[in-house]
Formats: structure tokens, C-alpha cells, sequence
């Protein structure tokens, strides 16, 4: 029932990431509210990472691990996140995050150089026709952008490239120091980008602005990603079946708080995705079981 109750919390914390970015659009700039978010994240991971649990400071080779782990998954994948928010509907920023597993599936193959499965090729693509067909009335009626699926593209591409780099790196810091530098690191090399590129005057730093940045803050950078980590802690594979529920709770978000619309093709789009899920999983689920 424990595991459950993670599970089930995980994936209403993780799939309100792209409403609560999507409600802070409305007042600021996308890398504005990217960047508050990372900086405040990180400095309160480092803070009781140091100040409460005295642990020790990255030494020598690690500061690259951080540096090159935080441009991954923060700088691009977060970065790209939070602009394509400005162009797609927050359902679709949910359900393409659900894709990512079968991203990694497929570049951990090649990066191990093992044969790709045909569950693995069924999935992604039953993966990519899903986001496609969810996305396609919203083409339509200005839900969604070319422009904004590429950006969100890379971004899927960057965390799964990340996801498989931290994967083959052998870490020796505590998992709370390294999500912690990680984030504060990829905000650092974000800033000049976000200083670049920000038309200050379209920023209001309202109650709507904050509250935003709060619940990227606490509930998903710091909540979600602890429950995360305790859920694959205890069972990695079961873990990643709690992705299934995040297109959903997604949609629902994006429904109720922002009017977005929900078809047909969003039912369709979604069922695809999670049966593609489902079938890139399926061989390491049931080894499980046995």
C-alpha cells in the first residue's frame, strides 16, 4: 500500500509540471521561470545536503560528472521544456514526457551496442504516432506548433541522453547533492542564454509567478523527484509503470486549470502511448516476476 501511495503521488506531482509552467507563461518568460525554479531548487537541496546532513563537497573529476549531467538534463532538457510550454498545450508537454522511457530504451541499445528488440521498435513508434495523433487538432486550433514539438523534442532527446550518461558514471556523492549541483550547475549555464534572449519588461513577479515557481520548486523538482528516486529504489522496473498514469493525469490538469480540450484524438493519442509503454517494458516486467 506504500508503494502505491508513492506511486500514485509521483505521477500527480510529476504530470503538473506542465500546467503549473503553463500557468506561470501567463505572466513571465519561459527561461525566467526556468531559471528560478533551478536556482531555488538547487540551493535548497545544497542547503540540507551541507548545512543538515554535513555531507562532503565534489572533488576532482566529479565537478565534470555535474557540470556535463546538469547541461543535459537542466540546461537543454529543462530549458527546451519550459520554452516549448510557450507553443504546445500542457497535455501534450505531459504525454510526451510518458515517451521518454522508450527514448532511453532505444539509445541504451545502441549505446551498448546490443540488439534493438522488436518491442523496443514497436513501442517508440506506437510512442511518436500517439503524441501525433493527440497533437494533431490542436495544430488546428492553436494549441500547439511545429515549432513548439521540435523544441520539445530535443528536450526529450537531451533527458534521455542525460538519463543514460548518469547511468554509466560512477558516482560516489549522495543522490541529494548530485540532483542538487546538478540543477544549480544547469541554471548557471542557462543564465546567459536567459539574459540573452528575455524581454524583461513582459515579467510580472504576481502572486500567479511565484506560486508557479513554488510548485516546480516543491512539489515536482524536490517532491516528485524523491518519490522517484524511492521508487526505484525499491523496484526500478515497477517503478517506470507509474509513467502510464502521467499522460492522464496530465490531460486532466490541463483540462480543468486551463481549458484545454480534450478529444477523441487525446484519447487515442493517449492510449497509444501507453500501450507502446507497455510493450518496451513488458520483457523486463515479467523477467521480474518470475
Amino acid at each position: 500500500m506504500k508503494n502505491i501511495i508513492a506511486g500514485l503521488l509521483f505521477a500527480m506531482l510529476w504530470a503538473s509540471a506542465s500546467a503549473a509552467t503553463k500557468i506561470g507563461l501567463l505572466v513571465a518568460q519561459p527561461l525566467v521561470i526556468g531559471n528560478c525554479r533551478f536556482f531555488i531548487a538547487g540551493f535548497i537541496m545544497l542547503f540540507y545536503t551541507y548545512a543538515i546532513q554535513k555531507n562532503r563537497l565534489p572533488q576532482g573529476k566529479e565537478w565534470q560528472q555535474l557540470l556535463m549531467y546538469g547541461f543535459l538534463n537542466v540546461t537543454i532538457y529543462l530549458g527546451c521544456f519550459v520554452l516549448a510550454m510557450k507553443h504546445v498545450s500542457a497535455g501534450i508537454g505531459s504525454l510526451s514526457t510518458a515517451t521518454n522511457p522508450l527514448i532511453i530504451s532505444m539509445l541504451s541499445a545502441f549505446w551498448s551496442k546490443r540488439p534493438v528488440k522488436l518491442a523496443e521498435s514497436i513501442g517508440l513508434l506506437l510512442g511518436i504516432l500517439g503524441v501525433a495523433v493527440a497533437t494533431y487538432p490542436l495544430l488546428q486550433n492553436s494549441f500547439a506548433s511545429i515549432e513548439g514539438l521540435l523544441i520539445l523534442s530535443a528536450s526529450m532527446l537531451s533527458y534521455s541522453v542525460g538519463t543514460i550518461y548518469y547511468a554509466n558514471q560512477k558516482w560516489e556523492l549522495p543522490l541529494l547533492a548530485i540532483n542538487g549541483w546538478q540543477v544549480l550547475l544547469g541554471g548557471i549555464l542557462l543564465l546567459p542564454v536567459t539574459f540573452f534572449f528575455t524581454d524583461w519588461n513582459h515579467n510580472q513577479y504576481t502572486v500567479q509567478f511565484w506560486g508557479s515557481v513554488f510548485w516546480l520548486v516543491v512539489p515536482v523538482s524536490i517532491g516528485a523527484v524523491q518519490l522517484w528516486l524511492y521508487l526505484l529504489k525499491t523496484d526500478a522496473v515497477k517503478a517506470s509503470l507509474w509513467l502510464f498514469l502521467c499522460p492522464i493525469f496530465g490531460f486532466v490538469y490541463a483540462s480543468f486549470l486551463l481549458n484545454e480540450p480534450i478529444t477523441t484524438y487525446t484519447y487515442a493519442g493517449t492510449a497509444l502511448v501507453i500501450v507502446g509503454l507497455y510493450l518496451a517494458q513488458r520483457t523486463k516486467i515479467s523477467r521480474t516476476e518470475k
